[in-house]
């Protein structure tokens, strides 16, 4: 697949796609939940949007990444989390309206971080050796036409469509694993000369921010007493981001052109079904015996 028609045409339209689907699960009472929850609520948001990036730094550091790939790790750990850490909560038995309430906050939110995040990244890692920059408003009207834009489409279809939303809903989510993995295996065979070295550098990086975010986020909300569901949503909100965006993030044309800081973002993405799915399986597990 060209590399030009991937970042400028299929990239987007998987995004869109993707945040189409994340739309049609929501409605205007998953943000008023956060009256709801308004404890679990600031507590999963301060974990993602502020323990994460600080996770995604240190882990860089530490394993002396080159600039770009750094870089590229810090996109994705200023990314919210997507529709797939709302399955996986499902899936692990844990509170999924929590769940959608933190990544419908966190998209709206990281619309206007991610620059600033990233901008500090290139800051530290790339430091003299670019001049490149997010500019801030453009960025954030970027990030907000191929994420709020669809979501938003998708949640006027689900209020005023119901039975096509209902319908659409599970074709939509197996569509957008399909432009997932297309995108991917795009952003990997654009690199595929370097793969097995940037597997080795970056994979076990990748797995550690993963890992070790998901700890982070299951300590944080079990040591301010959160219950048993609402601690497993927050460790997969937290541990599970938007691949996809941050992949559109780094190859896009208009915003940072680089395929090699989309590399952590393409991994990762795989290794998160693994790491999810154990952590669901865990999950199971553990409510099962408490209740025993």
């Amino acid at each position: 697949m060209e590399s030009n028609f991937l970042t400028a045409v299929f990239l987007p339209l998987a995004l869109f796609i993707i945040m189409l689907g994340m739309g049609l699960t929501l409605t205007l009472n998953d943000f008023k939940q956060v009256l709801v929850y308004p404890k679990a609520v600031i507590i999963g948001l301060l974990a993602q949007l502020v323990m994460l990036p600080i996770v995604g730094f240190v882990i860089a550091s530490i394993f002396s990444l080159s600039p770009d790939l750094a870089v590229g790790l810090m996109i994705l750990a200023a990314c919210p989390g997507g529709s797939t850490s709302n399955m996986i909560t499902f899936l692990a038995g844990g509170d999924v309206a929590l769940s959608i309430t933190l990544t419908a906050v966190s998209s709206l939110i990281t619309v206007f971080t991610i620059p600033l995040v990233v901008n500090l990244s290139m800051q530290s890692f790339l430091r003299e050796s670019t001049t490149l920059q997010l500019p801030f408003l453009s960025t954030v009207l970027q990030i907000a036409v191929i994420t709020i834009v669809p979501v938003s489409l998708g949640m006027l279809i689900k209020r005023y469509i119901p039975g096509f939303a209902k319908q659409a809903d599970k074709s939509v989510k197996w569509l957008s694993l399909f432009f997932l993995a297309v995108v991917i295996a795009g952003v990997l065979l654009k690199e595929r000369n370097n793969f097995v070295s940037f597997v080795i550098d970056v994979g076990w990086v990748t797995l550690a921010l993963n890992v070790v975010s998901m700890a982070l986020g299951f300590a944080i909300a079990t040591l301010t007493r959160l219950s048993q569901q609402q601690a497993t949503a927050i460790t997969v909100e937290v541990g599970i981001q938007n691949g996809t965006l941050a992949i559109a993030i780094a190859s896009a044309p208009t915003l940072l052109n680089s395929p090699t800081m989309a590399i952590p973002a393409a991994i990762y993405s795989l290794l998160m079904f693994v790491t999810g799915a154990g952590f669901a399986w865990w999950a199971n597990r553990r409510s099962t015996l408490s209740k025993a």
